[in-house]
């Protein structure tokens, strides 16, 4: 059974090439679209097997082989010369299309399939009346693809097929409804931005390769675990780092985080499918895969911690003042990403990776319910024009109150185990300031939360009388993926018991193949008590639920308290409300520089030519006009064109030969026969 991992992703790339090819016949040539209930089989078939082989494979390998590792390469992608090494001698670049199950990618296949599927089952729903059904689900089921490419990859290469499939799938789905410019511009952004984080994976791929030799996962793992832990800025140092910036792109941190809110763009199950199940988990499982590289560097590990830890505390800060309910959860879910990565910095890979399950249950269940609560309120997603929804909308109250509780540490709720695993292993690994932060960050999160449930639910009524009067509970399909998650929220988390519980913890014993630092990395710190761990626990749930008193007082018991408290602070509230101004920032530095650049290459724009002119002078302008169009008719075209003319002769040549009459090419054949017969008789060639 084994042997057919490669339909796990190959499943979802067939259903999305089947429904695009489908849905594209059917336009060409019948000119109407794609039967829906067609496209919703299809879909959810290839992801919903997908889901089934993921477990029947993990099953096979661990309770029936009882082995931790299968990987098998299929074929040889590429193959190249001998290239040299940094430490002397000459390797040939090879890399296969292979596959590994392991515990970490056994659980990443698991909760990507597992929550990909209740997500297409709700997109069933959400997106029925759509008229780009079709078009959404294919690339919804080439997201899965590129996903499960990536965690099921044995290489770095292969891995970065996937890292670059996801990239392309969000930016068709963010850009979804490609017809609204904020639509196209967040797409273009969550795009470029990537592309910069891509970069550096790129180059520690290059960085690897030179010194290991091979980009095979189990080659450079061995081999760097034969390595000293580094105390300087080193070569795994700079490996790492580079490895680390590509994790920022892809999972938002800081400086690369300012795509995901506007990711918002995108349908309401796109954003739940990249923030819980797929694009923002790939950089946290990407550091836990290359743990062996990371944790020999303890100047990469740092700064892992400290970017982790200001992005957590940074992105809830904004989430305070946002009031589309969307942009909310999509601050949360940088905020939350932090919490991984301060993880991974302190060497609590296992809770990172815990971290990231329980996310994905609580944070798809969010995204899905400010869904059902957008479609109830006819696509109105500020929570200022809501108030009073529970009794309209009490199945999708209910399972949001779980997922708030969940996402807010409240025990027993999943959230709850998976970040008081963080906060222990911070302390305990000996970083109390990192701790006493999360700590903090821990209550904002609270507050945030139930300051977008107490809005949208609770109080006053403060939607128009049109909307209230047609305000009503979703369809079967959108309600049954929420309780589903609703129950994932609750139990998800005693699959990681803490050890003052008195139980084993089943997950850390799972992944400790995987997931372990090496002895000289793990410090030497002193014995902590179970009562210590016990006394700190008590602390962060003491935190979120003083961020859940606040927030109930601002908004339900004294609703007038947080305006007055904003009109104090006006300012600061602004600039918080506007994201510090960072995209005007960015846009300052990078995005308008470069389109100076473009202008500096005679890349004019018209109205910049036509309406501001070039110093003043009306001829310099006119000038300038001349020779921009001249070197776009003549070069930029004039290539363009050439190519196209090279191509249309060489057409004409060829098909000069291919006649259709079989007598032709019968007579074209003797008579190349007959040259070659001339030409060995004469010594002119010798076979």
């Amino acid at each position: 059974m084994l042997d057919y991992i490669w339909l796990i992703p190959i499943l979802p790339l067939a259903g999305s090439a089947l429904i695009g090819l489908l849905g594209l016949a059917k336009l060409w040539y019948a000119g109407e679209k794609l039967n829906k209930k067609i496209v919703s089989v299809i879909a959810l078939a290839s992801v919903g097997l997908a889901f089934l082989l993921s477990i029947i494979l993990v099953y096979q390998l661990f309770f029936v082989e009882h082995k931790e590792l299968f990987s098998k390469d299929f074929l040889t992608w590429i193959r190249a010369g001998s290239l040299p090494l940094a430490e002397g001698g000459l390797a040939g670049f090879e890399i296969s299309w292979g596959f590994q199950l392991d515990p970490l990618s056994a659980v990443m296949i698991l909760f990507v399939t597992g929550v990909g599927f209740l997500i297409h089952i709700y997109s069933t729903g959400y997106m029925w009346d759509d008229t780009g059904y079709y078009r959404f689900f294919s690339y919804l089921n080439l997201f899965m693809f590129a996903m499960l490419t990536l965690v099921l990859a044995n290489n770095y290469l292969m891995m970065f097929v996937g890292w670059e499939g996801v990239g392309l799938c969000s930016y068709l789905l963010i850009g979804f409804y490609f017809e609204k410019k904020s639509a196209g511009d967040a797409g273009k952004k969550a795009f470029i931005v990537n592309r910069i984080g891509d970069a550096g994976f790129i180059l520690g791929m290059m960085l690897v390769f030179v010194h290991f030799g091979s980009l095979h996962f189990e080659t450079v793992f061995q081999k760097a675990a034969e390595l000293p832990v580094e105390t300087g800025t080193g070569y795994l140092f700079w490996a790492t780092v580079c490895f680390f910036i590509g994790a920022c792109g892809k999972s938002a941190q800081i400086p690369l985080y300012v795509w995901l809110s506007d990711a918002m763009e995108g349908p309401t199950p796109v954003s739940a499918l990249i923030h819980a199940a797929t694009m923002v988990t790939a950089g946290v499982y990407m550091i836990c895969r290359s743990n062996a590289l990371f944790s020999r560097s303890h100047e990469a590990m740092m700064i892992v911690a400290v970017v982790g830890t200001l992005t957590a505390i940074y992105a809830a800060t904004i989430g305070f003042a946002q009031t589309d309910i969307k942009r909310v959860l999509a601050y949360s879910t940088v905020s939350q990403l932090g919490y991984m990565f301060a993880a991974l910095g302190v060497g609590a890979f296992v809770g990172g990776i815990f971290h990231v399950v329980t996310h994905a249950f609580f944070k798809a269940l969010l995204f899905l319910g400010s869904g059902s609560v957008i479609m109830a309120m006819h696509h109105e997603q500020d929570m200022l024009k809501m108030g009073g929804l529970k009794k309209y909308l009490p199945w999708t109250y209910a399972t949001m109150f779980v997922g708030t509780l969940a996402i807010a540490g409240i025990p027993p709720f999943a959230g709850f185990f998976s970040k008081d695993e963080i906060l222990w292993k911070a302390y305990s690994n000996g970083h109390p300031v990192i701790w006493a932060l999360l700590w903090i960050g821990a209550g904002m999160t609270s507050f945030y939360m139930f300051r977008l449930l107490f809005l949208t639910f609770w109080g006053k009524e403060r939607m128009d009388e049109h909307t209230r009067h047609h305000i009503h509970e979703s369809p079967k399909r959108v309600i049954y993926p929420l309780v589903a998650l609703a129950g994932l929220s609750v139990i998800g988390g005693w699959i990681g018991l803490p050890a003052w519980t008195g139980f084993a913890n089943k997950f850390e014993h799972f992944m400790e193949p995987v997931l372990h630092l090496p002895h000289e990395a793990s410090g030497h710190h002193a014995a902590h008590s179970t009562s210590l761990e016990l006394l700190l626990t008590g602390a962060s749930v003491a935190v979120a639920l003083l961020g859940i008193f606040i927030a109930y007082r601002f908004y339900v018991a004294r609703p007038g308290t947080a305006d007055r408290i904003t009109a104090k602070i006006r300012g600061v509230y602004q600039l918080v409300y506007r994201k510090y101004l960072i995209d005007e920032l960015y846009d300052a530095l990078f995005v308008n520089r470069a389109k100076n650049l473009g202008n500096i290459c005679f890349f004019f724009d018209s109205k910049f030519i036509d309406g501001v002119g070039v110093n003043g002078s009306a001829a310099a302008t006119r000038g300038i006009s001349t020779i921009s169009k001249l070197f776009d008719t003549y070069v930029v075209d004039g290539l363009v064109n050439l190519i196209g003319w090279i191509n249309m002769q060489l057409n004409r040549l060829f098909t000069a030969f291919q006649t259709g009459m079989v007598q032709r090419y019968a007579l074209v054949a003797v008579f190349g026969i007959v040259v070659l017969i001339l030409v060995y008789y004469n010594g002119l060639l010798d076979f």
